[in-house]
């Protein structure tokens, strides 16, 4: 008996680009995916791309306040909201016309049995078959999610008109990227979470650097408090109430404390699940062989552009194409605050400590240089870190277009540069770019 697919693509996240490869590859595929008005996932229609929109209609709210630029600059959030939906109906219309020779199946998905995927067409059978179904927003028990009034970022990216006052609860990517729009869109803005410091795995002084920007921004900080339960109310607004005692109303409460990989559509015991998350190896396979499981629903890495690479990873290697492994550690991670972004790549001062490995480590700041002062980045900070001989074990950095800057590091990275040649390129006067050739050179 023939298998009705070469492979099949369950979930339509960031999937679509391994169908893609695959089908145009000569394979027969298909992809299944309840929602195909969504296909392209959480980034492009929840997540990364709408709230990078966002983030640059503050960003320039944020340079209006300049001393030398007089008037009041209000964001409209109704034709804010307009033009994302045009963005994303043109960009899902663009990955459909990708999927041409991959038959979209509009139906939830259950792997009910090896190699046999059940939809609301029937069973189907695939010869090998990948899972894509992503993650969704985790919501802490005693939280009572409404959607309204108790918010996660799904509304917040839906929204009509800005509220007066939002409290944001959680200092993830999430929480610190939404505080920093609201905050610079001048919203009056809180922001709640259960440690002492921000960005705490970062290096001192970024995690120093934070909570300085975001009191800049005009947050209000409350740090070192969980929340133990939050309900809507008619007359007070949200109730919170936190452990260990206290009690606080807010009109808007944004729930960002993470999200949790989505594994319903897993539905045979082969698969091993654990944590909450789809077990692979590193070649991302599951514990049942000819079966994987990409992005954030195997619970390593959760980014768009890993889980790209996940999938296409996967792919080049059922279509005998030997790719290189992929090494997580380079993936670049960043947080989109303003004005200064977070952004890591490779092995940080952290994580080198916790293993017991000896680095050399480049700091330079920002604050004083007259570039970055003029472009809001007076709070930054470079750093780079190397081996005994030179070679660079990875970077963090905090500037505007963080994201942008720390590729520079990824490519040394991908290149296995010593410090010796990496500040062999002369980067362009004045950028940001110049501080990092800096940090090279104080690397030895």
């Amino acid at each position: 008996m023939h298998d009705d697919y070469d492979l099949i693509f369950l979930g339509g996240g960031l999937n679509y680009a391994g169908a893609v490869v695959a089908s145009k590859a000569g394979l027969k595929v298909a992809l299944v995916e309840k929602r195909m008005e969504h296909l392209g996932g959480t980034c492009l229609h929840n997540g990364c791309i709408p709230s990078k929109m966002y983030l640059a209609a503050a960003e320039t709210l944020l340079r209006s306040r300049k001393p030398f630029i007089e008037g009041d600059i209000l964001l409209n959030m109704k034709v804010l909201d307009r033009e994302k939906e045009t963005l994303l109906s043109k960009a899902t219309a663009a990955i459909t016309r990708q999927c041409a020779k991959v038959d979209l199946i509009a139906s939830e998905g259950r792997l009910i049995a090896p190699h046999t995927v059940e939809t609301s067409r029937g069973k189907l059978t695939g010869r090998q078959i990948v899972i894509g179904t992503g993650s969704r927003p985790f919501i802490p028990q005693g939280i009572d999610y409404d959607g309204k009034s108790v918010i996660t970022s799904d509304e917040v990216l839906n929204m009509q008109e800005l509220p007066e006052k939002i409290a944001v609860y959680g200092d993830g990517a999430i929480g610190l990227e939404m505080a920093s729009f609201f905050a610079a869109a001048g919203v009056e803005t809180e922001l709640i979470w259960r440690h002492d410091t921000l960005l705490r795995r970062a290096h001192p002084t970024i995690s120093a650097n934070a909570p300085e920007q975001m009191k800049a921004l005009g947050v209000t900080l409350t740090p070192n408090h969980s929340i133990a339960s939050a309900k809507a109310t008619k007359e007070r607004g949200v109730h919170i109430r936190y452990e260990g005692g206290g009690e606080h109303y807010v009109p808007v409460l944004l729930v960002a404390t993470g999200r949790h990989p989505v594994t319903d559509a897993v539905a045979t015991p082969e698969i091993a699940i654990e944590r909450g998350a789809i077990v692979t190896d590193e070649h991302f396979e599951t514990t049942l062989p000819e079966h994987y499981a990409i992005g954030d629903c195997n619970g390593k890495l959760q980014l768009a552009h890993a889980a790209r690479a996940q999938v296409l990873y996967v792919v080049d290697r059922i279509l005998g194409r030997r790719p290189e492994p992929l090494d997580l550690s380079r993936v670049v991670k960043f947080i989109h605050t303003l004005p200064c972004s977070y952004a890591t790549v490779g092995r940080s001062g952290a994580e080198l400590e916790k293993a017991g490995v000896e680095y050399h480590e480049s700091v330079v700041p920002l604050r004083g240089l007259p570039f970055p002062h003029t472009h809001e980045g007076d709070g930054g900070v470079m750093v780079l870190y190397a081996d005994r001989e030179g070679f660079v074990f990875g970077g963090e950095i905090f500037a505007p277009n963080a994201e942008e800057l720390v590729g520079i590091v990824a490519m040394a990275l991908a290149g296995e540069m010593d410090a010796a040649t990496a500040r062999r390129t002369i980067l362009a006067h004045p950028t940001f770019s110049e501080s990092l050739e800096r940090a090279f050179r104080r690397l030895g």
